[in-house]
């Protein structure tokens, strides 16, 4: 090796074809074999969309909400109608109502009077002694507009104070409606003809009630 010669000359005359056509640009190459240079395909510059100009303003007023056929909606009650009336009349015009809640059973009967009010042979307020149940109890009377005008008797047993006054004032409402079904939608309203039917959850085995567990001793 003679001592004229650089490294830049050692490395191309050690360097392989491969490694110098590698090592040549890509259009260097195209050019020395004479075919065109391949363009890169050029990328579209995605354009933005234009806010559309039929778009209602924030705040502004929107339509009315209406039914398919355009009208608009009515709660009154439909005329049609026929509600179904548990209660019956006996053949001496008296007018009886059966009513439930929880585990109490109340009868009533109501017929046209003075007033008279007995709950098991008791007067209202030897039965009931709390203001509120005996006001619960009047309610459907006072709806009806008949209280003072319509004696009123009933036969009660089972449950608690609770329970009973539920059930006379389901009683009181069934036997009301029969005598004029026209209150039927009145006392609908008022919540008085819908049976509540929840009931005590019953014990579980194994625990204190129907969730309550036994409280656990560590010693």
């Amino acid at each position: 090796m003679s001592s004229d010669s650089t490294p830049v000359e050692d490395e191309a005359a050690n360097s392989t074809p491969e490694e110098a056509v590698a090592e040549t640009p890509v259009e260097e190459v195209a050019v020395a074999a004479g075919e065109p240079a391949v363009e890169p395909p050029a990328v579209e510059e995605p354009t933005l969309e234009e806010p559309v100009a039929d778009a209602p303003e924030v705040g502004s007023s929107l339509p009315e909400i209406t039914l398919g056929d355009g009208t608009i909606a009515d709660s009154s009650p439909d005329p049609e109608y026929v509600p179904v009336l548990r209660g019956k009349v006996d053949r001496f015009g008296v007018a009886m109502g059966t009513g439930r809640r929880k585990t109490s059973v109340a009868r009533v009967r109501i017929k046209e009077g003075s007033g008279q009010f007995l709950i098991n042979g008791r007067s209202l307020d030897a039965y009931f002694g709390v203001e509120r149940d005996r006001e619960m109890v009047q309610a459907p009377l006072k709806l009806a507009e008949k209280l003072g005008k319509v004696d009123v008797s009933i036969r009660v047993n089972g449950g608690g104070t609770t329970g009973q006054t539920g059930a006379i004032i389901l009683g009181i409402s069934r036997a009301l409606e029969v005598v004029d079904p026209a209150l039927h939608f009145k006392l609908a309203e008022a919540g008085y003809l819908t049976r509540d039917d929840r009931m005590v959850e019953r014990k579980k085995y194994g625990l204190r009630k129907a969730r309550r567990s036994f409280q656990f001793s560590k010693r």
